[in-house]
């Protein structure tokens, strides 16, 4: 943060997608410790300091909501905007006016396919997703089927993390299947699906289940059951699933409970599953062995790079074109060791 001359009482605002979870708290974290190492370096105090928020939106994941966030925030004209973007797409008609007042934006965790971004931050998630790939393939024996289960259809960070995964999978595992890949946010196709399998034991309930939170007005708890219902009607429809892929901590957690309620965590029906992010709750079910491996990313470096960034393109100072900040591979055998505990949140 040395050598980031801003103006006395500048604003900064970093826009997430989604509060209280422990890898989003990491982040927040990194965003507010780069605020006050610049305010520390500049000597500003009081009404001088920068000013730097982390704002996201109130039902994690939700495109509008992020949408007139992002609205309300470039009505209090600050000098850089850093992104999340829950949907890669649509914040284009908001990004031209940050561009016509001079409000550089910076891009982190998730990208987005607006051109004139001056960073990305993030995660190699391609990269990343072959490890994932590789370890699970050889936990199952380098044959059999598996599911790939994705935090939304939307999103650059998912998009590229099913990408980099099943593409490991084609190139090096010949005699392992992704079954299916399904996001959490296509509840209307599975539900038409369940629907026309009359086969399907309770499926008019599930199916119902999973319709009911397509409503507009669904809660979050709605949503989580049918998004519950929807994953075990998968592993009734792909019996012989050895493995599942989660893109993230909600989707693992939605994972592990659907597994638990079928059995299916212990014992010689137990399905092996490796997943993105590394929270208290991923290191519990990591150490009580209901998940294989996690992808442990480095969000409170994301935090802190994405403030920097905002403020070096304020300043003109460049900014390299995607900054990298890091994963680990951690599993039970190793998540105790001390450079892995400095990785985790």
């Amino acid at each position: 943060t040395n050598g980031l001359k801003l103006k006395k009482g500048d604003y900064i605002s970093i826009i997430g997608k989604a509060n209280g979870t422990q890898y989003w708290d990491e982040v927040k974290k990194g965003v507010t410790q780069a605020a006050e190492d610049l305010n520390a370096s500049l000597g500003y105090t009081g009404k001088d300091k920068i000013k730097v928020t982390y704002n996201a939106p109130d039902k994690a994941d939700n495109v509008d909501d992020q949408v007139n966030l992002l609205d309300e925030e470039l009505d209090r004209y600050p000098v850089a905007v850093g992104i999340a973007a829950v949907d890669s797409g649509a914040c284009e008609v908001q990004f031209d006016l940050a561009a016509e007042n001079g409000i550089p934006i910076v891009a982190f965790d998730s990208g987005t396919d607006y051109q004139n971004i001056v960073s990305m931050i993030d995660t190699d998630n391609t990269t990343a997703a072959a490890t994932a790939a590789s370890k699970l393939c050889n936990s199952i024996g380098e044959s059999g089927q598996i599911l790939v289960i994705a935090h939304d259809s939307k999103s650059t960070s998912s998009e590229e993390r099913e990408q980099g995964f099943v593409q490991e999978v084609e190139k090096n595992d010949p005699n392992v299947t992704v079954a299916e890949i399904w996001h959490l946010d296509d509840l209307d196709a599975i539900s038409k699906e369940i629907n026309a399998d009359s086969s399907e034991k309770n499926s008019q309930e599930t199916a119902d289940n999973v319709q009911k939170a397509e409503e507009e007005n669904a809660d979050s708890r709605d949503t989580q059951t049918a998004q519950q219902d929807a994953i075990k009607y998968l592993l009734e429809k792909y019996p012989d699933v050895k493995g599942i892929f989660a893109t993230n901590e909600t989707v693992a957690d939605l994972v592990v409970n659907v597994l638990d309620s079928m059995d299916k965590t212990t014992g010689e029906d137990r399905i092996k599953v490796v997943s993105f992010d590394g929270g208290e709750d991923q290191m519990k079910l990591l150490e009580d062995g209901k998940i294989d491996g996690l992808i442990v990313q480095n969000p409170y470096g994301i935090g802190y790079a994405t403030v920097v960034a905002c403020a070096r393109a304020v300043l003109g100072q460049g900014n390299e074109a995607t900054v990298s900040t890091g994963y680990t591979w951690v599993t039970k055998d190793n998540m105790n060791k001390d450079s892995i505990k400095k990785m985790l949140y």
